[in-house]
């Protein structure tokens, strides 16, 4: 199936999005800059071609926007072209987008439910093959006892904590506020 992709700005930076006729492909988190989103999301779906989105397509883009602009938007109801994706990940990627903006879920809970804690290894690598995050919302996955864990996305880590911070999460580890100097935090 013929893919096409659009790069757009919102609070965080340029994003990028790519699209079929059965839904969206993937999500791009900001690079530096517009020209290194867009020439990641060439490496990441190569046949794609820019072009400017539909209606449909155009209604996600505002969906994330409004999302990265911190407002509580719901976008699990995102068609999603998952096609090449293993079954596994399908079935995590289920769980984690009925995970609302502002909350979070541990590694081991999307293991237990599906039905074996030891999965946990094998949620975490599912995170990391995320084809559409933001909209498949793996930066709402953390790591036991509330710690980060990883993210795959530019930034990594930094960028994760920036995305929970704007939802207004409360992971129990520190947010991206608490990593900037003393100096900073206060204003001066």
């Amino acid at each position: 199936m013929p893919q096409a992709f659009a790069i757009f700005d919102t609070t965080i930076g340029p994003c990028g999005i790519v699209w079929s006729v059965h839904g969206l492909v993937g999500v791009q988190i900001p690079e530096a800059d517009a020209e290194a989103t867009r020439a990641r999301m060439l490496k990441r779906f190569p046949a794609a071609q820019e072009a400017v989105p539909p209606p449909e397509v155009a209604a996600v883009i505002d969906g994330i926007k409004a999302l990265l602009n911190g407002e509580r938007r719901d976008l699990a109801g995102v068609a999603i072209d998952d096609d090449g994706v293993p079954a596994f990940n399908r079935r995590v990627y289920a769980i984690v987008r009925q995970v609302p903006p502002g909350e979070t879920i541990t590694y081991c809970e999307i293991a237990e439910r599906l039905g074996d804690k030891a999965l946990s290894r094998a949620v975490g690598q599912a995170m990391g093959e995320n084809r559409c995050p933001i909209v498949t919302p793996c930066h709402r996955v953390l790591a036991a006892n509330g710690k980060s864990g990883g993210f795959s996305a530019s930034g990594g880590v930094t960028t994760k904590l920036r995305l929970l911070t704007i939802e207004g999460a409360q992971p129990g580890g520190p947010t991206l506020f608490d990593r900037l100097p003393l100096a900073q935090r206060r204003g001066a």
